[in-house]
């Protein structure tokens, strides 16, 4: 079994090869989604307190950052393709496993499990989109995460009445056989990558990967030094997304008087424009470069930012927030472009480094925000962490190695 995973389809068309990654992350989307809807249901059944499902949520958290580098070494050796399989066919087990576990120790053993799935499954088929945009003439890397976003929209969407109409175990059920399904289509079209990161031309020509080229992108563009770089760049852009999740709906109904509707509306603005943006944010890259594209999306994310955190009512916070889902939307999916084409280390280093740096901002920032808010204001948390994209607007020149292709 393993050596069919390993060998992959390598006759698949360039257009296939983008399907079966494209699905991949809706994949891997489509769970966190139906696991959202699932976490009432899943704590009211174990008789967990607020603080025993923050502990839970924690494990999963970090499960998945704990992971990160194991798959990056695996990717390294073998190639992105093993590890994205094999952490599917994980995913297909993870909501069952959730829904099914009868007692507290098995569910913080699923609930790690599931960050296990979760995590290397984000790192592998970051890096095979890496592989894939390698071998075409423009960039895929946005819209493989607007498939993410798409897959937690219909996980999400869906998760609530199915849950309602069917109960939490047939839901859970059901995820893991649609995500088996979609399995099958990744197993069939995705890119084998050749090991160590390298280009088929690097490959033939005995070159290892980083010591060809112009050598552009050097200096501290290279090595682990660069990945750092870029995982610090990646976790100025998190933290304020990872506030925009948590914390926009309590700031809607807490500081601004919004009722349960309207608040629950900040979150659905901020996704739906970061889903769709990140549909179009290939074209929009292809056209300015990532430099470009990453000082844009920081300017309108800041702006978003601001723009919530000075609204004197709801309705103007929400456009805010639908601001800054247009700014976040790119941002993280340049920079694990840039990621896998550091010269001097193989893409799933440096891709394992870039996305444990980025996820622990979305671990970590939650209950520090929570701590500020509860002490100052969040209007106040907001306003600070528009300076958070300032950064990241003055840093974007690190992004140029995005757009080196090889």
């Amino acid at each position: 079994m393993t050596g069919g995973l390993a060998r992959g389809a390598g006759a698949a068309s360039p257009a296939r090869q983008r399907l079966a990654v494209s699905l991949a992350f809706l994949i891997n989307g489509l769970f966190i989604g139906s696991w959202a809807p699932q976490i009432p249901v899943f704590a009211a059944r174990l008789d967990l307190s607020p603080t025993g499902m923050g502990v839970m949520i924690l494990g999963f958290g970090l499960g998945a950052v704990a992971v990160m580098p194991v798959v990056g070494r695996i990717i390294g050796a073998k190639g992105s393709r093993l590890p994205m399989l094999v952490c599917n066919v994980m995913l297909v087990l993870a909501l069952p496993f959730l829904v099914l576990a009868p007692n507290v120790p098995l569910a913080a053993l699923a609930i790690l499990f599931a960050g296990i799935s979760t995590g290397g499954m984000d790192v592998a088929m970051n890096a095979n989109a890496v592989a894939v945009e390698k071998r075409r003439d423009s960039a895929i890397m946005s819209s493989c995460h607007g498939f993410w976003s798409l897959g937690g929209v219909i996980g999400a969407a869906i998760g609530g009445f199915a849950i309602a109409h069917l109960g939490s175990q047939l839901h859970g059920v059901l995820v893991g056989l649609a995500t088996l399904a979609g399995f099958v289509v990744v197993l069939s079209f995705s890119l084998s990558d050749a090991p160590s990161g390298e280009t088929a031309p690097e490959a033939l020509a005995g070159v290892p990967h980083g010591e060809g080229g112009t050598g552009q992108g050097g200096g501290l563009l290279s090595g682990p030094r660069g990945a750092v770089l870029i995982g610090l760049f990646a976790l100025f852009a998190m933290v304020p997304e990872g506030a925009a999740i948590d914390w926009s709906a309590f700031y809607l109904r807490r500081e601004l008087g919004a009722d349960a509707a309207m608040s629950g509306l900040a979150f659905a603005a901020f996704s739906t424009t970061m889903a769709a943006f990140r549909f179009a944010g290939d074209g929009v890259r292809n056209r300015l470069g990532a430099v470009r594209t990453m000082r844009l999306c920081s300017g309108a994310a800041a702006i978003g930012l601001i723009l919530a955190g000075l609204a004197p009512n709801a309705p103007v916070a929400l456009v805010g927030f639908a601001v800054m889902g247009i700014g976040i939307s790119n941002m993280v999916p340049i920079a694990f472009s840039a990621a896998g084409n550091l010269r001097g280390l193989k893409p799933g280093a440096g891709l394992s480094i870039v996305t444990a740096l980025g996820y622990s901002g979305i671990l970590v920032a939650p209950s520090i925000i929570g701590f500020l808010g509860e002490h100052s204001s969040f209007a106040a948390v907001f306003l600070g962490l528009s300076a958070f994209l300032l950064v990241t607007l003055l840093a974007a020149p690190l992004m140029r190695v995005a757009d080196r292709q090889g």
